[in-house]
């Protein structure tokens, strides 16, 4: 479903964007990448992962972050999403499940397929997390052990590239993965005085959550995923581009 001359805003990091950007140009919309954090990478001693029967991730950034800091690759890797999952088995890693959504999803992954006797959790993580995977699993009688591996800062500013392209209404779509990285376009937007652009635009989220951010903003349409993936997300794009087409 081609649509020429159509642009979107891909907040997401480049890492990720790639693919992403594949996706749209298959739709025949070019991808304008705006990373709205960066990643740091912490150097803890390598992870102790003695009586630990299961490593959870809940990003790729996570994933990248774990492959910095330890040489196992056998130990079963629950993913959050096929995206994570993805990257956990490009990064070399063997035992890989998908939850296919978001943290309670993985919560219920994870109490389906592992048993609480039988070791604990650990939980690779940023400094901020979304959600509470420990209290879940807490709840259910696992222990589970918190390391934070990395920090992803918000950007001070918009590019002027960008910034460029919202004033003269050269974007049409943007594209939002998290509540953070919303939050942090909203407040961006403000700063950069380009709040009313967004009036051309359709904003698309992966999650209520990620929606509810960007409720300030005079946006054109709000659209949410059905499912919090990159996949899903796409498809509340189709269903817009369908639309405008008369389909």
């Amino acid at each position: 479903m081609a649509q020429q001359g159509l642009r979107a805003l891909v907040t997401r990091p480049r890492e990720e964007a790639e693919a992403l950007a594949a996706a749209l140009t298959a739709r025949g919309i070019e991808a304008v990448v705006e990373p709205l954090m960066q990643v740091h990478y912490h150097t803890p001693a390598a992870l102790d992962l003695a009586g630990v029967q299961a490593i959870l991730c809940t990003s790729a950034n996570g994933v990248r972050a774990l492959a910095r800091t330890s040489k196992e690759r056998e130990m079963l890797l629950l993913a959050v999403g096929d995206a994570t999952a993805a990257r956990a088995r490009s990064e070399g890693f063997t035992a890989v499940e998908s939850a296919g959504g978001d943290v309670n999803d993985l919560a219920r992954l994870a109490a389906a397929r592992l048993r609480p006797q039988s070791g604990s959790l650990l939980h690779v993580a940023g400094s901020v997390v979304a959600g509470d995977l420990v209290g879940a699993l807490g709840e259910r009688g696992f222990r589970v052990e918190r390391h934070v591996l990395y920090e992803a800062q918000p950007m001070k500013a918009l590019s002027p590239t960008t910034i460029d392209a919202l004033r003269g209404g050269a974007i049409d779509f943007a594209l939002f993965f998290s509540p953070r990285t919303a939050a942090i376009f909203a407040e961006l937007a403000v700063a950069a005085g380009v709040v009313p652009c967004c009036a051309r635009m359709t904003a698309l989220s992966i999650s209520g959550a990620a929606d509810a951010a960007l409720a300030g903003l005079p946006w054109l349409d709000r659209r949410v995923a059905e499912r919090p993936n990159q996949a899903a997300l796409l498809a509340a794009l189709d269903r817009v581009l369908c639309e405008r087409a008369g389909g």
